[in-house]
This record gives structure tokens, sequence and C-alpha cells, in this order.
């Protein structure tokens, strides 16, 4: 594999199957997975909701921007599994989008409530209108997941394999000069 396709984060909404998704995509290219949620629970040694419970979303954040950075920056080829909320921060739009292929599962929040909506462990879905909050966060984000997307993959309801090979198929093909900063 090309060096600068060495490393493949995985950008979407929670319940997209960045994770799924990323795990598939890593055994296929023989390249070890990294989720980045996992690595902020192993450094808290919590979980993320109740890291989110006790010290809020910024300090959150700001804990996953520094996890982020070092994923990226870490000459390792791998394939990286980002917390949905990744691309809020412009440093990690710009660390993923430099240093990564970014490939942006796109999921319709009507899907992935269909996914999660039995699932008490996303701490921004614990709220009264969960499908609600879902296409508020699609409306935030979508456009922040495709300014650092360089591959975006429609997930409907293809098979994982099906969406692990289009996203194989897609890298076949890119352009390793597309690496490089965001657009302005």
């Amino acid at each position: 594999m090309n060096e600068k396709l060495s490393k493949i984060a995985c950008v979407g909404l929670p319940g997209s199957g960045k994770s799924t998704v990323g795990r598939q995509l890593a055994r296929r290219l023989s390249l070890p997975f990294i989720d980045s949620d996992q690595v902020v629970e192993q450094r808290i040694g919590c979980s993320i909701r109740e890291f989110f419970e006790r010290e809020g979303e910024a300090s959150f954040r700001d804990l996953e921007q520094s996890i982020l950075d070092e994923l990226t920056c870490s000459p390792q080829s791998c394939v990286i599994s980002t917390g949905g909320g990744a691309v809020l921060l412009p440093g990690n739009r710009k660390h993923l989008h430099e240093r990564t292929i970014v490939v942006y599962l796109h999921s319709p929040p009507d899907e992935v409530f269909r996914r999660l909506r039995h699932d008490r462990n996303r701490p921004l879905l614990q709220v009264a209108d969960p499908l609600g909050k879902l296409h508020d966060l699609y409306q935030l984000r979508d456009p922040l997941y495709r300014e650092t997307a360089h591959i975006v993959i429609e997930t409907g309801r293809p098979s994982v394999s099906a969406l692990v090979n289009q996203i194989v198929s897609q890298l076949e093909s890119f352009d390793p000069g597309q690496v490089g900063e965001l657009p302005v």
C-alpha cells in the first residue's frame, strides 16, 4: 500500500458503522484497527458516557482531539474509527484530512435511529427525542464530514462486506495527491 494510503480514518454519525466497517476493512487490508473511542476509554478509565456526565462535552472533545492527533501522527499504518463528533473541532478535521484517507460512512438519521434505538451507551442520544437529536446532529455534522472526507460511502442496507468492497474499490483508484491541506 502506498505510504500516503497507509492510514485510513472512518467518520460518520454515531451508529453509521465506523467501528464495524473499520474493523472489517482493517482485516481485509491486513492493517491494525484502532477505535479512538476505545483509546479514550482506556485513558480515562471509565466509559465515555460516565466521563461525559462527570466532565462535560468540552472536556471530552479536548481529550478526543489529543488522542486523534497522536493516532494520526503515528507512523503506524492502520484503520482508525473516530467518534461521531470528532469532526466538530477544526484541528481534528485538519489532522484527519491531511494525515489520513478519510472515509465518510454516510447514513441518514432515520437509518441510524433504526440501528441505535435500543442503545443506551451513546451519551448524545440519551434524550427525550433521539430521532430529533440525530436529525440535529446530521444537520450540523454532515457538511463537516463532507469537508473532511476524501471518499463518501452511502451505507444504506448493504452488508458490511459489500461496504468494505466499495471502500477497497475506491482506495484502489484513490489519488494520493488528494491527501493534504483542507480546501479553504
